[in-house]
């Protein structure tokens, strides 16, 4: 519901863990292009990814929107394939294929049959460098995502707020444009823009190739110093640098009221560490802690205190963390009232369960539980191939190693609750907090000018 609010080894290196039992090769071609091949031989399929580390955060300021704006128009054609033709070949295979674009990354990918791999890995390197577009296309899907945004965003009163949520927690880091771009700068996005982002991002020496499935490291090499290994790099590509978080010193409060809201509900998010490479101890102690506060709707702290007992406060309860960032993430929290609570009280309650937490400390069957629970999720994942393929590809990209995503599920079980009191309190600032409310446009009078004023 609301939650939605290296490499360079050489081919034949194998890392294992207790709970990460893949069999899983890299290799980096000589114009730069790093690629993982996960083994998994109970099907003959395959899952075909090529990831760019790039997405909305690298985007020119003034441009937002581009990232996403060319992810639509990959599709469009090359000199040996017309527009729409690569999804229908993909189709005609019996496969399937998408993409999407994030804050750190835009991913391509495609799921076949085994021994349609050399087919993808053709049509991929072709558009990867080959893409042909006219303004016509640009026109076209320009409207497609405006559009979309129209759908997705402008009429939806809970994107909207997060959007705004979003761009009061980051001060001055790239992190705070929406992916999909601010409209009037969206609407404005040209065939220029388009193709200058395209020749500087989607190179090889840019790029992460993940395959995963039925399929032979030898032959994954083999294919793609064939089809990717001509590709000619972009020169003079250095690492990506991004505007930082300058010190936050204030809390900031936001209150949207809107006649189309269902929910109204109470969210708060705070600056959080990342995932980083080689220290991400602070980032499992950070997951522990969203489990604790609101990871179960039923057994969770603030579930058991606002949403049962003899005066229920909240309907639904969450705490939220990914780590999984480039840069620095968030850790929050959201609840929703009751209908006969304020969002004033709501509030209220919630502080005082954090407080009596930082006081009280953490509960130790409620983390053994926890660990036991994360050690088995860990555990199912395994049966994934397709899940794999995206956990390797977005750690990747924003900035970890093979090494790194293989020992997670070793510094997850290693988290002690010391650990987790520790980032409770650095992380649970409200210097680095931005606090909302999202309520109807007809309750909204007394409360909305009690949280901005507080």
């Amino acid at each position: 519901m609301l939650r939605n609010l290296l490499l360079p080894l050489a081919l034949g290196v194998l890392y294992a863990s207790s709970a990460h039992a893949d069999t899983v090769t890299t290799f980096t071609l000589e114009n730069g292009l790093e690629a993982v091949v996960i083994e998994d031989h109970r099907a003959p399929v395959v899952t075909h990814m090529m990831w760019y580390k790039v997405g909305s955060a690298d985007e020119p300021r003034g441009k937002s929107g581009i990232a996403h704006f060319l992810e639509h128009l990959m599709f469009k054609g090359t000199k040996t394939m017309a527009p729409g033709e690569f999804s229908a070949t993909v189709e005609a295979q019996g496969g399937d294929d998408n993409a999407f674009t994030f804050y750190d990354y835009t991913a391509y990918f495609q799921r076949v049959a085994t021994d349609r791999l050399d087919l993808m890995m053709s049509m991929e390197a072709d558009r990867m460098r080959g893409l042909i577009l006219s303004e016509d296309d640009v026109k076209t899907e320009r409207a497609v995502i405006v559009e979309e945004r129209a759908q997705r965003t402008d009429s939806d009163p809970g994107s909207l707020f997060g959007e705004q949520r979003r761009a009061a927690q980051y001060l001055n880091h790239p992190y705070g444009t929406p992916v999909i771009g601010w409209k009037h700068e969206a609407e404005a996005l040209t065939r220029e823009d388009a193709l200058s982002f395209y020749k500087t991002y989607y190179a090889p020496n840019n790029a992460i190739l993940v395959v995963a499935g039925d399929v032979n490291p030898d032959e994954v090499k083999a294919m793609a110093k064939a089809h990717y290994g001509p590709i000619l790099p972009t020169p003079g590509l250095g690492p990506r640098t991004r505007p930082t978080e300058p010190p936050q010193l204030a809390e900031r409060r936001l209150a949207m009221a809107d006649a189309r809201v269902a929910q109204p509900y109470v969210i708060r998010s705070y600056l959080a560490p990342e995932r980083d490479s080689g220290a991400q101890e602070k980032a499992a102690a950070l997951t522990f802690l969203a489990e604790l506060l609101g990871g179960s709707s039923t057994t969770s702290l603030m579930a058991r205190a606002l949403q049962f007992g003899e005066a229920p406060k909240a309907v639904y309860t969450s705490a939220f963390y990914d780590g999984l960032s480039l840069d620095v993430s968030d850790f929050g929290f959201v609840a929703v009232p009751t209908p006969d609570t304020s969002l004033v009280d709501l509030e209220a309650a919630v502080d005082a369960v954090l407080a009596q937490f930082l006081l009280d400390g953490v509960d130790q069957t409620a983390f053994d539980r926890i660990k036991r629970q994360l050690r088995a999720d860990e555990v199912y994942a395994r049966d994934n191939v397709n899940g794999l393929a995206r956990e390797y590809g977005a750690a990747l990209t924003s900035g970890l190693t093979v090494a790194d995503v293989q020992a997670w599920p070793d510094l997850l079980q290693a988290v002690t609750p010391k650990d987790v009191m520790a980032a409770a309190h650095e992380v649970l600032n409200r210097d680095n907090a931005v606090t909302g409310w999202l309520q109807r446009k007809d309750d909204s009078n007394d409360d909305t000018k009690s949280g901005v004023n507080q």
